[in-house]
């Protein structure tokens, strides 16, 4: 045994500086988590003590497993109070004005590992319930399609048919009637976004949880973005508890909780709900298992920071955080809406917008938004490109997205100027043309998975809205697989000893 505590000859193994050096050279390759370059994946506070106060509560509950709270009970009184948090936060408060005939006012929920998992344990409850009152055959979740894509999983893991219903191309919003036209006793949820984050729109929460409410039907509201930051915006339409027929809400705590990934809530109004999220079996030799989310192992860690997170912030703290992402966001929306060539789309609500090529502008002076995105990406700052996408006989336009955080205050004059430079450089070009993409691949689509990522991502994104899904989804699969699984020995450097 050495001073390690490993056995074996040691120096035939890296030694941990070498490790970790390694790991910082990996790094060194990614994209900027912090400083507001990046407006997308990450939600940068700003605060350096948060961070730490993070690390120190992750540190703390590492070689916790959350599978067992009656073993490990700190899980459930950090579990315990993040949901009094955010059930207050989120309108179920013991001053909340719930209707009359809400029936079982408790609102009760899970802490889980993201908003993907919340989002699968909303859709698992509803259809699960939705047996339980007598629902025979597959059963159909209705939404706008812009709605997460999360709720698309969520249909092709538990057997639902998704049913989702058009947006206007203009403004990214959808009609009520739309929505509540689509409903009937087969269907088990109906979701709606507060906000979708495609177009940052806020959905028609109240009229299509009064309908569903009337007919029977589960009403999700989807607030995985939006559910931390909305709260604390004026003169919003309600959309959470507050509305007769919501059943449940997901929100995202590593967003703008600014806790690190993975942790998200899934709020539901009853305790008969929650019970039915819950799998439980005692129908084999081992220990009991009762689990409420998705998965049973898991670490406590990011529980454990965005609990100290929450409490460190509490609600003032995070709405002047919301106050300085809004600011922000208003003078990025004006930004844009002085660039010739460039607009927003609809009216979003929250820190998000998506941006596309203005059609009032002669063609000349039209800027694409995925040219734009590219030229922004050679300045330093990394957008997220959204392809197009056909809904029946319309087609939703190609934009970028941009997700605006507290720390952006502070870059706002070099972002707004490289917002406008961008525009400068790549005015008049003509959005790719699929077919020239493809003819570029030497005619198969297939090449994309052959070679590096590409530098710039407007071709391929040309391509993923112009292909056929199934034929975009398998390429992207394949891409995406060999970058984990590369189909010759990597290239990348080896630590030493190996």
């Amino acid at each position: 045994m050495d001073s390690t505590g490993l056995s074996g000859d040691s120096e035939s193994r890296p030694s941990a500086d070498a490790i970790l050096a390694r790991l910082s050279e990996l790094r060194a390759g990614d994209a900027p988590t912090h400083g507001g370059h990046v407006l997308s994946y990450v939600y940068d506070s700003g605060l350096a003590e948060l961070d730490e106060l993070a690390g120190a509560a992750i540190a703390a509950m590492q070689p916790v497993n959350g599978l067992d709270p009656t073993t490990f009970g700190s899980v459930a009184v950090l579990e315990r109070e993040v949901i009094d948090f955010m059930r207050d936060l989120l309108g179920a408060g013991p001053t909340a004005d719930a209707a009359d005939d809400q029936g079982d006012r408790e609102v009760v929920g899970s802490v889980t590992t993201g908003g993907t998992e919340s989002c699968l344990l909303a859709v698992k409850t509803a259809r699960d319930l939705w047996r339980l009152g007598g629902g025979s055959g597959t059963p159909r979740l209705v939404a706008p399609v812009t709605v997460h894509a999360a709720f698309q999983k969520a249909a092709h893991y538990f057997g639902l048919d998704l049913d989702l219903v058009p947006v206007d191309p203009a403004t990214g919003s959808c009609e009520p009637s739309a929505i509540i036209g689509r409903l009937g006793a087969d269907v088990a949820l109906v979701v709606i976004s507060a906000p979708s984050y495609p177009f940052a729109a806020l959905d028609p929460v109240e009229q299509v949880a009064a309908a569903a409410a009337d007919a029977g039907i589960s009403c999700h509201v989807d607030a995985c973005i939006g559910g931390l930051a909305l709260p604390f915006l004026p003169d919003l339409p309600p959309w959470d508890f507050r509305v007769r027929g919501v059943t449940s809400i997901s929100a995202d705590l590593h967003k703008y909780g600014y806790a690190p990934k993975g942790a998200s809530v899934l709020l539901h109004r009853g305790r008969g709900r929650l019970g039915a999220q819950y799998f439980a079996t005692t129908r084999w030799p081992g220990y009991p298992v009762v689990n409420p989310t998705m998965l049973g192992s898991r670490s406590a860690g990011p529980l454990a920071a965005a609990w100290a997170i929450l409490h460190r912030l509490g609600r003032d703290g995070l709405a002047r955080l919301a106050e300085d992402t809004m600011a922000s966001t208003r003078e990025l929306l004006a930004v844009v809406e002085r660039i010739d060539g460039l607009r927003v789309i609809g009216s979003p609500v929250g820190p998000l917008f998506a941006v596309a090529s203005d059609p009032r502008a002669d063609q000349g002076r039209q800027v694409d938004p995925h040219h734009w995105a590219d030229e922004l990406r050679a300045l330093g700052w990394l957008v997220q490109l959204q392809p197009s996408l056909r809904q029946g006989e319309e087609i939703l336009p190609h934009t970028t997205h941009l997700t605006v955080t507290p720390v952006t205050s502070r870059i706002l004059p070099e972002l707004s100027a490289a917002m406008v430079l961008a525009a400068d450089r790549v005015r008049g070009i003509p959005a790719v043309d699929p077919l020239a993409a493809m003819a570029a691949l030497g005619g198969d689509p297939a090449a994309v998975v052959d070679g590096p990522l590409p530098e710039r991502m407007a071709p391929l994104i040309a391509l993923i809205g112009a292909l056929p899904a199934e034929t975009s989804e398998g390429l992207l699969t394949e891409l995406l697989a060999r970058l984990a699984n590369p189909t010759r020995p990597s290239a990348d450097p080896v630590l030493p000893g190996q």
